[in-house]
């Protein structure tokens, strides 16, 4: 049972340009005849689009925090099946992950590190050039020697500033033994747009988001040594692949509910195995575009993930027929899990503009960043999980409600901060919980129990 070769793209911190050479050595390998399945460490949402587009197939999260560790393995050989290579762009350091003071690890939960241990895959280290010199040899050496699970492969100098430069740097990665596998300048840098949470979600930027792919792949493919590349990748994984109907057990064979997920430009962040695991237990899903549409023919529940909508709260605020059509599904009892933006979207008003009013709370853009993983409890009987239900997941916004309370409805999660103060979030409303709407992003194929409610519950 042979796994895709892997390798691992990280950094010693976050800045030093894993995204542009993940992405156009993503593209490159694809551009020379390989099948290449892209994956990116922890729960972002966004460098996942720009992978995906470089390869031509879903961009992959694989978060040992949100799925677990037993999950990496299997959700890679998923990920990756009928692929020639696989690139893992890893998360800012490559020991960086969840903040636990009372860990004796060395690579700490949910970090590149983590991962790369466990898929037995090498690491590729991309240096920032800039302001190294012959002291980048410790660099390397400590990072080398820091944990035994890790392997370093190799170096990519990025943003070097001339061959003098250049000479230096690869005298230095000579000296602790670590091949240089490509060496890229640093007028080569590449700009994508950016937003207060990252960059500019692929499917936002639109052609432009198609030429700096295309850039980036040519500069890969022009500074990389992708047969190296290729002969360092490998992979230790041996366990089957993740399959998403195993993962929900055996389903009615009954009429298959029609499940609306939100799509388009407002609600980009989410996971492709949710999609796959709704399909698993027996849904039709629709995607569909709430600046534009409206609910599909037949929708027995809603899915709204993730995204943008501060960007976009007049478009969807002026689609009235489909917040209308949104309130009266709620009022009917169909299920409806909202993340983020989808909580968002269900309130009363976004930045003053109105929006479904299906929870009773208002929303505005903030001034401070809300970012972490969170082990949070459920504190509501819902639809998606009873209360009592521990998971763990992440948060990732910068808009606030104007209260912590909505009507009569229950709080989803609770859980302690990082200086012990407790904290109530998001809400479950309606008939039996059947309204579940927060703040908390999960990761579906680390609770495959709940999606399987869903659609029990829209099935009716």
């Amino acid at each position: 049972m042979v796994s895709a070769p892997a390798v691992v793209i990280a950094a010693p911190a976050s800045g030093s340009g894993k995204t542009t050479v993940a992405t156009g050595l993503v593209g490159a390998l694809r551009a020379s005849g390989d099948r290449v399945a892209p994956f990116k460490v922890g729960p972002d949402y966004i460098d996942p689009g720009y992978h995906g587009l470089a390869a031509g197939r879903p961009g992959r999260n694989l978060d040992t925090v949100l799925v677990g560790a037993d999950r990496i393995g299997p959700l890679f050989r998923h990920g990756s099946a009928d692929c020639d290579i696989a690139v893992v762009e890893g998360v800012m350091g490559l020991f960086d992950g969840k903040i636990d003071p009372g860990s004796a690890a060395p690579s700490a939960e949910g970090s590149t590190a983590q991962v790369a241990a466990a898929l037995g895959a090498p690491v590729v280290l991309v240096i920032d050039a800039r302001g190294h010199s012959q002291s980048l040899a410790a660099v390397l050496h400590g990072f080398s020697t820091f944990d035994a699970a890790v392997r370093i492969g190799g170096v990519i100098l990025n943003r070097v500033g001339s061959a003098r430069h250049e000479q230096v740097l690869r005298q230095a990665c000579e000296r602790v033994g670590l091949p240089v596998l490509g060496s890229m300048p640093r007028l080569a840098e590449l700009e994508v747009p950016s937003r207060h949470l990252g960059l500019v979600p692929a499917v936002e930027h639109g052609e432009a988001a198609l030429a700096a792919v295309a850039a980036m792949t040519e500069l890969a493919a022009a500074h990389l040594d992708l047969d190296a590349i290729r002969s360092l990748a490998r992979s230790s994984v041996d366990t089957p692949a993740w399959d998403p109907a195993v993962e929900v057990g055996p389903v009615a064979a009954e009429a298959r509910p029609v499940i609306a997920l939100a799509g388009g430009v407002a609600f980009t962040f989410g996971y492709a195995e949710h999609r796959e695991l709704l399909e698993a237990a027996g849904a039709e899903v629709f995607t569909f575009d709430p600046l534009y549409d409206e609910l599909p023919s037949g929708t027995a529940g809603l899915v709204l993930p993730g995204g943008f909508p501060e960007e976009h709260a007049v478009a969807l605020s002026s689609n009235a027929a489909l917040l209308h059509q949104v309130r009266q599904l709620a009022a009917d009892g169909a299920p409806i899990h909202a993340e983020c933006a989808g909580l968002l979207y269900l309130a009363r008003s976004l930045d003053g503009h109105p929006m479904a009013g299906v929870i009773e709370v208002d929303a505005r853009f903030g001034m401070r960043l809300t970012l972490g993983y969170r082990e949070a409890v459920a504190l509501t009987d819902s639809v998606l999980f009873d209360a009592g239900t521990r998971v763990s997941g992440h948060e990732f916004h910068r808009t606030v409600l104007a209260t912590e309370t909505a009507g009569d409805a229950g709080p989803a999660w609770g859980w302690r901060a990082w200086d012990s103060g407790a904290t109530r979030e998001g809400f479950v409303a309606g008939a039996a919980g059947a309204v579940h709407a927060s703040y908390l992003h999960t990761h579906p194929a680390g609770n495959p129990a709940a999606v399987r409610r869903f659609v029990e519950a829209a099935r009716g």
